[in-house]
């Protein structure tokens, strides 16, 4: 990119705020900033890519280690209230609250947007609802409320024999605020991607070796993170 063409456009396209961002990681150089700019959306999409395979890996070990707690032959996203029944807990001011009502309202919300809009609809397949699933369910699934009711019994089964609950919410946590930072295309200048890189790869080797090496084999965060511009 020329000096002419950094001109004052950047700042309309982008905003000021959003593009001093990059101008004082570059130290004012506004050809710089651009290519970390680029550097930026290229490492959101490497990103992005693999958090699709980690999150896919993720969900359906989930689906079948909670497969273990449903019964009558229903499937385990239409048995939500005795999956996860009111817990109260309270809270340091006193206040009262259920620690499960955000996880019973998600199902439902993920069921809802799997049925058939039409007049009489049919019950969604249960991939559809787990497709429906966000990110941050199953990110709350290895939290420490869930411990002795759900991992204890059955979630441990998502992950290789021996998996510390808080070694999978310690990646877990970190890759879902990246995921969001990603996601709202927001810079990724300040964080620790290199950390990062290494939660997709060790969160997704709790969960399957073979998935984790494919994920590293089709990548391409490593480069692109030893190619940051500055």
């Amino acid at each position: 990119m020329t000096s002419a063409r950094a001109g004052d456009w950047i700042e309309t396209w982008l905003s000021k705020p959003r593009f001093t961002i990059y101008l004082q990681a570059a130290n004012q150089d506004r050809e710089l900033a651009m290519r970390l700019y680029e550097w930026n959306a290229a490492v959101s999409a490497a990103f992005h890519h693999d958090l699709c395979h980690l999150e896919v890996a993720l969900r359906n070990a989930y689906d079948r280690a909670l497969g273990h707690a449903a019964t009558g032959g229903t499937h385990w996203v239409f048995q939500a209230t005795t999956i996860f029944p009111s817990r109260w807990h309270k809270s340091a001011n006193g206040t009262r609250y259920d620690v499960n009502e955000t996880s019973r309202r998600l199902v439902a919300e993920a069921i809802r947007n799997a049925t058939p809009k039409v007049k009489h609809p049919a019950s969604p397949s249960p991939g559809k609802v787990i497709a429906e699933l966000s990110f941050g369910f199953w990110r709350y699934l290895s939290a420490r409320r869930h411990h002795d009711p759900l991992w204890v019994p059955y979630l441990h089964l998502a992950f290789q024999a021996g998996t510390d609950r808080r070694d999978v919410d310690k990646h877990a946590e970190r890759l879902h605020r990246l995921r969001n930072r990603v996601a709202h295309h927001e810079p990724l200048l300040t964080l620790d991607v290199q950390g990062h890189w290494k939660d997709v790869r060790d969160l997704a080797a709790l969960i399957s070796p073979q998935v984790a090496a494919y994920i590293a084999a089709n990548s391409s965060c490593a480069r692109l993170l030893a190619a940051r511009p500055c």
